[in-house]
């Protein structure tokens, strides 16, 4: 018999108003929703600041990670939507800060937008439980 999928919740979650999880575990793995710039008031945090937006992407990542009894280490597969491919360079700054080796999967690509115009960065990741 294998677990039914679990709904992953935040406690005061900023996006609960866009009908949608922030993640939902299936057996051993964590699928979260993507993850912005968005601080706990609903607020976009480092509008026009690329980096202040990845700063507060992974830090979303991590309290959704947290929140499913999971962490960094545990990422397995990264999706990283950037609206300005200008910035991937940053995009490898930012695995070698938040991740170690072996590295997540990972697929960037570039959009036109995202949910919000303000947003210049989402990413989704999987990770292992």
């Amino acid at each position: 018999m294998t677990d039914a999928p679990k709904a992953i919740t935040l406690e005061n979650d900023p996006l609960a108003a866009y009908c949608f999880s922030p993640a939902w575990q299936v057996g051993g793995l964590l699928f979260l929703s993507g993850q912005a710039s968005i601080g706990a008031d609903g607020s976009i945090v480092g509008e026009g600041d690329f980096d202040a937006q990845l700063a507060q992407t992974f830090a979303n990542i991590e309290r959704v990670l947290a929140a499913g009894g999971s962490d960094l280490s545990k990422v397995v597969k990264v999706t990283i939507y950037l609206t300005d491919m200008a910035n991937f360079p940053k995009i490898v700054e930012a695995r070698q800060r938040w991740f170690t080796p072996p590295y997540p999967a990972d697929t960037t690509v570039e959009v036109k937008g995202l949910a919000l115009p303000e947003l210049m960065v989402e990413i989704d990741v999987i990770a292992s439980l």
